[in-house]
C-alpha cells in the first residue's frame, strides 16, 4: 500500500485540475484559482511522499506529468481562454477572425506546459533545480492574475491595496488594449517554460538556514506580498521567484 500513496496524491492533483477546467469555462475564476492552488499542494505532497516513503516508480513519474498538464497547463489555459473570449466580445469581435486569433494565445499555456514537462522528464540536469519556469509556478501566476484582472474589469472590490488601485484604473482601459496586452503576456510567459534560465527548486532537504537562504527568503516575501496585496501577491511572488532565479547565486548546471 505504501508505494501507492504518492500516486493517490497525484490523482487528487488531477481531480482538482479537472475541477479547475470546469470552473474556468463557467467563468468561476475564483473557484478555478482555488482548485489550481489545491492541485499544487497535492503536486508538492506527492513528491514529498515519494521521497519520504522511497516509493518512486516509472508509472508515478508519468502519472505526475499527465496530472500536471491538466492542472497546470489546460486549467490555466482555459482560464485565459474564457477571459480573452469575454474581452473580445466586449469589442464586438465575437466569432470574428481577429477575435479568434487572439484566443489562440490561451493555447500557448497548455502547449508549452506539455513541452516543458516532456523536456523535464528527459533532462537529468533538473534533479535538484530547474531549467525554465516550472509549470505549477506558471499556473499559479495566471490563476491569480486572471482572477484579479477579472475583478478589475467588473469593478469588483478585492483585498489588497494594489488590486484596488488596478480595479480603479483598469475599467478605463480599452478592451482592445487589454486583449492585446494579456495575449502577448501569455505568449511571453509560456516561452519562459522552455527557456534555458536556471531556476531554483523549493525542495527543502533540511530545515537549516544554510543552503536554503534563497528558499526561505522567497517564502517570507510571499507571506508579506500576499498579506499586503491579497491574491495579487501570488502573482508578484512568482515574478519575484523568476527575478531571484536570474540574479541570485546558487548551484548552476
Amino acid at each position: 500500500m505504501r508505494k501507492h500513496i504518492p500516486n493517490l496524491l497525484t490523482c487528487f492533483n488531477l481531480v482538482f485540475g479537472c475541477f479547475a477546467c470546469i470552473l474556468a469555462l463557467n467563468g468561476e475564476y475564483f473557484g478555478a484559482m482555488i482548485a489550481i492552488m489545491v492541485a499544487s499542494v497535492f503536486d508538492f505532497a506527492d513528491g514529498f511522499a515519494a521521497r519520504l516513503l522511497n516509493a518512486f516508480s516509472p508509472i508515478g513519474k508519468d502519472l505526475d506529468s499527465l496530472a500536471d498538464i491538466v492542472s497546470f497547463g489546460v486549467a490555466p489555459g482555459m482560464l485565459l481562454f474564457d477571459f480573452l473570449d469575454k474581452s473580445q466580445k466586449a469589442i464586438d469581435w465575437n466569432n470574428s477572425v481577429s477575435g479568434n486569433f487572439f484566443l489562440l494565445a490561451a493555447f500557448a499555456i497548455p502547449v508549452f506546459s506539455a513541452l516543458r514537462l516532456a523536456i523535464f522528464n528527459n533532462d537529468n540536469r533538473q534533479s535538484s533545480s530547474f531549467i525554465g519556469l516550472p509549470v505549477p509556478a506558471h499556473a499559479l501566476f495566471w490563476a491569480s492574475l486572471i482572477y484579479v484582472l477579472s475583478c478589475a474589469v467588473e469593478g469588483t472590490v478585492v483585498s489588497g491595496l494594489l488590486p484596488q488601485i488596478i480595479s480603479f484604473r483598469f475599467p478605463d482601459m480599452s478592451p482592445l488594449f487589454i486583449l492585446l496586452f494579456v495575449s502577448l503576456m501569455a505568449i511571453g510567459s509560456s516561452l519562459l517554460l522552455v527557456s534555458i534560465i536556471p531556476m531554483f527548486s523549493m525542495k527543502i532537504k533540511s530545515p537549516a538556514w544554510k543552503g536554503n537562504e534563497t528558499r526561505y527568503i522567497l517564502i517570507i516575501a510571499a507571506v508579506v506580498l500576499i498579506a499586503c496585496f491579497g491574491f495579487f501577491g501570488i502573482t508578484l511572488t512568482i515574478v519575484l521567484y523568476i527575478l531571484m532565479s536570474c540574479f541570485c547565486t546558487y548551484p548552476r548546471h
